[in-house]
């Protein structure tokens, strides 16, 4: 008998399964937001489908929000607590934003980090 467990860097969330609305790319263009204006936020995620482990603090996971199937990558979490549902399968947690990239950096982040180009939601490769 096995198991299959996936381990993450990335916290890749829509915004159903917790991605903070109070991110918004096109304001983030404006007047670019930064981890100070979440200091104290705890945000939290569920649902996502299988179970999964993530880096624990102090090493980063990257966050991504998943819009449309497109991966759009905002920065680096810290993933602070999670909970596996056995039954469902799915991962829920917990995290803090500690570093948003500038727009500038987001248009790079996919090519440098992930560069499948079919998820990628700026098309910058």
């Amino acid at each position: 008998m096995g198991s299959f467990i996936e381990i993450n860097d990335t916290l890749q969330i829509t915004i159903e399964q917790g991605f903070p609305k109070e991110l918004d790319y096109d304001k983030h263009k404006i007047k670019p937001f930064t981890a100070d204006d979440f200091k104290d936020k705890i945000f939290e995620f569920k649902d996502k489908p299988k179970i999964r482990i993530y880096k624990l603090p102090p090493v980063r996971n990257f966050l991504v929000q998943n819009i449309n199937e497109k991966w759009l990558y905002w920065g680096l979490v810290h993933v602070l607590e999670v909970i596996h549902d056995n039954v469902k399968q799915t991962t829920s947690g917990k995290f803090k934003i500690i570093y948003i990239y500038t727009p500038e950096e987001m248009k790079h982040a996919h090519k440098l980090i992930d560069r499948n180009k079919e998820t990628d939601f700026l098309n910058v490769m």
